[in-house]
């Protein structure tokens, strides 16, 4: 039991930095309604913590689970973020009862949107697992050493680029 608190920490500590932004975004998002203030833009940048959650958790916890907490590992959770993201919604399959009753440029409308609908749900989960993947590629990786012709993308330039091609991974899935 010992052993799975000191894995499970770490990832306790690096959850509270994204988790912390909530409350501003809360109360940003209702300040802005019609009912209150009635400004749509502070209503606006608090809908907008809100609907890049995900991505706000990739970066949070990879900076939180990297050692000296470095910035290349947020830069790496951007980047696995946003091509696990984005693969995942060129691969995405629409069903066609989704597309019933469009036509012409309205059936790319709808099939953008229900891969959003569809994606958006797995925002912060995907994010979760963009940071702690990440956090921990940048803690094995931040210090590789390269051929020298290749020694401008060795250390903590390489993170982003393998966090990339791990990303692949759970685009495709």
């Amino acid at each position: 039991m010992k052993a799975v608190f000191e894995v499970l920490q770490p990832l306790g500590r690096a959850l509270m930095l994204p988790i912390a932004v909530l409350p501003a975004a809360g109360i940003l998002l209702r300040l802005g309604q019609p009912d209150l203030l009635n400004i749509a833009f502070v209503a606006a940048a608090g809908d907008a913590i809100f609907h890049n959650l995900g991505l706000l958790f990739a970066l949070g916890i990879a900076v939180g689970l990297a050692k000296e907490n470095h910035g290349a590992a947020a830069l790496a959770g951007a980047v696995f973020f946003l091509i696990a993201t984005t693969g995942a919604k060129v691969l995405m399959q629409v069903p066609p009862e989704a597309l019933v009753g469009f036509s012409g440029d309205a059936i790319k409308l709808a099939t953008d949107q229900f891969k959003q609908a569809q994606l958006d749900k797995l925002s912060v989960p995907t994010g979760i697992v963009s940071g702690v993947v990440s956090g921990w590629l940048y803690n094995r990786f931040h210090t590789i050493k390269l051929a020298e012709y290749l020694a401008f993308f060795a250390g903590r330039r390489f993170v982003p680029i393998i966090a990339g091609v791990v990303a692949l991974i759970p685009a495709f899935l």
